[in-house]
């Protein structure tokens, strides 16, 4: 390695993970813009993440994500949050800015980067399946970004209720929450549909239990799930003349926004999401 090489350093803390394809997908990013920078996998056990996060001080990392189950435990090894990492209590975003480790979370911030350009969410009415880490992130977004109406449907009616009061104190909207003990009709009100459940990931075959015949042309159905890029929910809602969003787009829109948490730079998202697809193929 020559003398003068040096490359700035980001990267993932997760629980052992050998094929991260965040990996590829930011690796592509700094290589099409010539970017001097890395972006490392370290598997992290949870009783080692403060030491991680000491490691990442002391190395001058310049920031790096974080996957379950470190999303939370983090907070307190941290010196500050943005806005949606406090209201949502997880972080998957570290940057390092003027010496202090800032939590971010663009889980949902990435969603509706793949939203806007089909939807734009503000007075909108949207329905989010599930009341988990990515339901949380997504349901704040939509809140955040003026969306007029929140319905969350989950399983587990106490989780629901849960993550609508999250989603008042973010501001003050009118969401329902509802159970979910069989096929779920999404309304004749809703504008976007999301799919926020692990429901159909590694298996192309699982079906959501959403009720085809309330799919219609007009809806956008979206999925959180990158892999298989195309659920048995998005095949349905395409073939009900939906607009469809896959998860890759949430997957590259995360990793632009931490790519110009960390760099600056507003990156092509193009080669994130080939490189993706060639993963995922």
């Amino acid at each position: 390695m020559p003398q003068n090489f040096k490359a700035e350093l980001t990267g993932s803390f997760s629980t052992p993970c050998h094929d991260n394809p965040t990996v590829v997908m930011v690796e592509a990013a700094y290589q099409h813009h010539g970017l001097n920078w890395r972006y490392l996998n370290a598997e992290v056990q949870p009783a080692d993440l403060a030491a991680a996060v000491a490691g990442a001080r002391a190395m001058g990392w310049r920031g790096f994500n974080l996957s379950m189950p470190h999303k939370v435990s983090v907070i307190q090894l941290l010196d500050e949050l943005g806005e949606s990492a406090r209201l949502i209590n997880a972080v998957n975003c570290v940057v390092a800015r003027e010496g202090r480790l800032v939590g971010e979370n663009t889980d949902g911030k990435g969603f509706l980067s793949s939203l806007r350009p089909v939807l734009d969410p503000a007075g909108r009415h949207g329905v989010v399946l599930g009341a988990g880490g990515a339901a949380r992130a997504i349901a704040v977004e939509l809140a955040l970004a003026g969306v007029g109406r929140l319905t969350i449907v989950n399983r587990t009616p106490a989780r629901a209720a849960e993550l609508a009061s999250l989603v008042r104190a973010a501001r003050p909207i009118e969401v329902e929450a509802l159970n979910w003990d069989a096929d779920y009709a999404v309304p004749a009100t809703a504008d976007v549909l999301v799919n926020a459940t692990s429901i159909g990931l590694g298996d192309a075959t699982a079906r959501v239990p959403v009720a085809a015949a309330s799919l219609r042309p007009g809806l956008v159905v979206a999925d959180v799930i990158p892999n298989p890029p195309q659920t048995a929910l998005l095949r349905a809602a395409a073939h009900a003349g939906c607009t469809t969003l896959d998860g890759l787009g949430m997957l590259v829109g995360q990793g632009v926004l931490g790519i110009n948490y960390w760099t600056g730079v507003g990156v092509d998202p193009v080669p994130m999401r080939t490189a993706l697809e060639e993963v995922f193929s």
